[in-house]
């Protein structure tokens, strides 16, 4: 029976070796331009952008890893405070646009195969449809993020 548990283990660790995977930090958070300023709402925040990193991993090729540090963050619309209850959140389409920044490294088997510090940001948040319901708080941003994505990251990868 140890035998075996043994064994199911080993292949466990060799196979998840070959699972791609994303790792997100944030960089001195609390300095951020635009996250709420209660500390729940902002770690709820931080949470979505983290459970929205991970998902990267299924447009990745095996054994590859994306390593994001997020330097700054500012959502789309503009936080105004209220005095009783949750601030709210006003999008008017002008210049509040969201923006994030970002250091990335893409490693395979621990080689560096592509590295970069980006500014995101997309002028024209309210102007398309995307794939991301009407009820997602977060729904520009990632817009914006897949975008980068899917220009920065996939391609590159393709090309290997």
């Amino acid at each position: 029976m140890r035998l075996m548990k043994n064994t199911v283990l080993a292949a466990l660790l060799a196979s998840s070796a070959a699972w791609a995977q994303v790792s997100v930090t944030y960089v001195k958070p609390d300095d951020y331009t635009d996250v709420p300023r209660s500390v729940i709402e902002r770690e709820r925040t931080l949470k979505e952008f983290t459970e929205y990193f991970k998902t990267l991993n299924k447009k990745l090729p095996a054994g590859q890893e994306l390593k994001i540090e997020v330097l700054d963050i500012d959502l789309a619309g503009r936080l105004y405070p209220r005095r009783a209850g949750d601030d709210i959140r006003i999008l008017n389409g002008g210049a509040d646009w969201p923006h994030v920044h970002l250091k990335y490294t893409l490693e395979q088997d621990g080689q560096v195969l592509r590295s970069g510090d980006e500014q995101l940001s997309n002028m024209m948040y309210q102007g398309r449809v995307g794939g991301y319901s009407d009820s997602d708080p977060l729904r520009y941003e990632k817009q914006m993020l897949d975008d980068w994505f899917n220009k920065a990251i996939v391609p590159k990868v393709a090309k290997r």
